[in-house]
C-alpha cells in the first residue's frame, strides 16, 4: 500500500512524454514537407533550409521567398505489461498481461519560412513547432496505475489473511475469534490522462556569403512552451465478499480492522512477555518455542502496524484524484551555420543549435508539498527544468546529373548536457542520434519526386525506461512531390511513416513491461517567389 504514491505519480508522469514526430526525445525535426519528402535536408539548398541548412539559403535567387507548411500526425503509444496483481482485477478475468495504448493526434502543426536574398545577404524567419505537437490520450489509464491499485488489494487481502490467522490463534488459546475480516478479493477503478505539449520557436537571423563557394549563419532562436495536464482516477473499488464497494467507504473499515489486529496482537505479546518474565525471575532457561512465538508475533506487529499507517496516508486520497495544471516557459538561444560548395556536383553543410534552457511555470491545482514527488514537478508556482538539448546536425548533397540530387545527413543530439525533471539525463546510456539519406528527380520543369529514411538511436536503459514517458529506436522513411503551379508558385505534398522497434525490459520474475510505438504524418504546403 505504501506504493499508492507511484500510482499518483503516473497521473501525472504518464502526461509529461512529449509527441515528437521525427527528431531527439524532445525535439522535432519535422519542420517542413521538404523533410517529410525526404528528411536528409541538411546540405540540400532550398527555402526549408532556413530551419535545416540555414547558410545554404543565400546561394538562392534574389529576392522574397514564403514557405506554408501544415502537417498532421498520429501517434499511438503501447505497452504490454505483465504483473501478477492484475489477476485481482475485477475486468481482467483473472489475467496477469494487459494492454495499454495512448493516442497522441497533432491535427495542424504548421511551420513558417521566409528569407529575403539581397547580393550576399539573406535575412531569414522560420516558425514551427520544434517540440511537443499534440495532446497524448490514456483512455484506461497505465499499467503502472492498475499495479499499484493491484498492490492495494493484495496488501488488503494480506491484511484479511492476517485477522484470519490471529483468529485461529486466538480460538487456540480459547478465546472467541473477535477479529473483523472482510473477504477481500480484488479491485476496480477507473483512469484518465490527458496531455498536452506545444513548444513554438521563432527563429530570426542571417546568412552571408563570403564568397561563390562559401557561407555563414547566425541567429537566435526563441522558444515559448505550453503545456497542460489533466488526471482524473476515480471509483476506486474493493471487492469483498459482500460486492465492490468505494475505496473509501471500505478504507475506514480496514483502518479499523489494522488497528484491531495490531491491539490483538499488542495483547499476545505482552502475554508472552509475562510468560518470559516468569522464567526469567525464576532463573530458568526461556523455552525456545516461546522465544519463537514472540518473533513470530512482533514479526506480524512490525507489518499490521506498518499498513496501519499506510492506511491512513491513503485517506486524504480515498476519492481518487484531480490534477489540472498549466505550464509555461520562455528560452533563447543562438543557432550557427556554414555551407560549402565544392564545385557543382557536391555541397556540404553544418548547423549546431545551442541548449535552450527552458523552466516551465506551474499554474497548478496542487498548492502543497506532497510526500508524492512526482505530484511536487506539479505544485503551483515552481519551475520544472525542461531544456530543449543542444543539437549537431552534418550534411552532404551530391549531384551526379543535373535532375538528381542525393543526400545524406547525421543529427547528434545533447541529450546528457541537457537538464530535465530529477535529472533524468543521467539515466540515459548515450546520448541520440541520426543517420539520414535520400534522393529527389526533377522528373521535368514542374514535377519533382523524393524519397528518403532516417536511422534513430537512442541511449536507452531499463532505469529510463517507464510506462509513463518512453520513446523507442526507429526507422522512418518519407516520400512526396513537388508541384509547380506557376514559375513562383510550388505545390508540395509528402507522407512519413516512423516504425519503432518493440524495448522489453524485465522487472522482476512477475513484473515485465515491452514498449512500442507507431506513428504516420501528412503534410501540405506552398512557396512563393516573389
Amino acid at each position: 500500500m505504501n506504493q499508492f504514491k507511484t500510482f499518483l505519480a503516473g497521473a501525472t508522469l504518464a502526461l509529461t512524454s512529449t509527441t515528437a514526430f521525427a527528431g531527439g526525445i524532445l525535439t522535432n525535426t519535422n519542420q517542413s514537407i521538404d523533410f517529410l519528402r525526404n528528411p536528409a535536408r541538411d546540405a540540400a539548398i532550398g527555402l526549408d533550409g532556413v530551419y535545416s541548412n540555414p547558410a545554404g539559403v543565400v546561394f538562392m535567387p534574389e529576392g522574397f521567398h514564403l514557405g506554408l507548411n501544415w502537417m498532421y500526425a498520429h501517434q499511438t503509444r503501447t505497452i504490454t505489461s505483465t504483473n501478477d496483481v492484475f489477476k485481482y482485477g475485477k475486468k481482467n478475468n483473472g489475467a496477469t498481461t494487459k494492454e495499454f495504448e495512448g493516442v497522441a493526434d497533432a491535427a495542424c502543426i504548421p511551420s513558417i519560412q521566409a528569407a529575403w536574398n539581397k547580393g550576399d545577404w539573406s535575412l531569414q524567419l522560420n516558425f514551427s513547432v520544434p517540440g511537443g505537437g499534440g495532446k497524448c490520450s490514456f483512455d484506461n489509464g497505465l499499467g503502472s496505475f492498475e499495479s499499484v491499485v493491484g498492490q492495494i488489494a493484495q496488501g488488503l487481502i494480506a491484511l484479511d489473511g492476517a485477522a484470519t490467522t490471529l483468529n485461529g490463534l486466538l480460538t487456540q488459546q480459547g478465546a472467541s475469534a473477535v477479529l473483523p475480516t472482510h473477504g477481500v478479493t480484488g479491485y476496480d477503478m477507473e483512469s484518465y490522462m490527458e496531455g498536452r505539449q506545444y513548444y513554438f520557436g521563432l527563429q530570426l537571423g542571417s546568412a552571408y556569403k563570403v564568397n561563390e563557394k562559401v557561407a555563414v549563419y547566425g541567429g537566435l532562436r526563441l522558444l515559448y512552451g505550453t503545456a497542460t495536464y489533466k488526471a482524473r482516477i476515480s471509483n476506486i473499488q474493493v471487492g469483498t465478499s459482500g460486492g465492490y464497494v468505494s475505496f473509501g467507504d471500505f478504507l475506514p473499515q480496514a483502518q479499523a480492522q489494522a488497528q484491531a489486529c495490531v491491539g490483538t496482537l499488542d495483547a499476545m505479546i505482552n502475554k508472552v512477555n509475562a510468560g518470559i518474565a516468569q522464567y526469567e525471575a525464576a532463573g530458568a532457561a526461556v523455552p525456545e518455542a516461546l522465544k519463537q512465538q514472540k518473533a513470530t508475533l512482533e514479526g506480524y506487529h512490525s507489518q499490521l502496524s506498518a499498513s496501519e499507517t499506510r492506511l491512513s496516508q491513503l485517506s486524504k486520497y480515498s476519492d481518487g484524484v484531480n490534477l489540472l495544471c498549466n505550464q509555461t516557459s520562455l528560452g533563447i538561444a543562438p543557432v550557427i551555420g556554414i555551407d560549402y560548395r565544392l564545385n557543382d556536383q557536391f555541397n556540404f553543410a553544418a548547423k549546431y543549435e545551442f541548449k535552450t534552457q527552458m523552466r516551465m511555470e506551474n499554474e497548478s491545482t496542487v498548492f502543497e508539498a506532497s510526500e508524492i514527488d512526482a505530484v511536487n514537478k506539479y505544485r503551483d508556482g515552481d519551475k520544472v527544468n525542461e531544456d530543449a538539448p543542444a543539437l549537431l546536425t552534418l550534411g552532404a548533397q551530391w549531384t551526379p546529373v543535373q535532375p538528381v540530387r542525393v543526400n545524406l545527413g547525421a543529427h547528434y543530439y545533447f541529450d546528457k548536457q541537457a537538464n530535465w525533471y530529477n535529472e533524468s539525463q543521467k539515466l540515459l546510456d548515450h546520448n541520440t542520434y541520426e543517420l539520414l539519406a535520400g534522393g529527389e528527380w526533377d522528373i521535368n520543369d514542374k514535377v519533382t519526386v523524393s524519397l528518403g529514411g532516417q536511422l534513430t538511436r537512442y541511449g536507452l536503459t531499463d532505469q529510463y525506461m517507464n510506462d509513463m514517458s518512453f520513446v523507442v529506436n526507429s526507422y522512418s522513411i518519407g516520400f512526396g512531390m513537388n508541384y509547380k503551379v506557376r514559375d513562383n508558385v510550388k505545390l508540395k505534398f509528402a507522407f512519413f511513416q516512423t516504425e519503432y522497434g518493440d524495448y522489453d525490459r524485465t522487472t522482476s520474475a512477475t513484473v515485465s513491461d515491452s514498449f512500442t510505438r507507431t506513428s504516420r504524418v501528412l503534410g501540405l504546403g506552398c512557396d512563393i517567389d516573389l
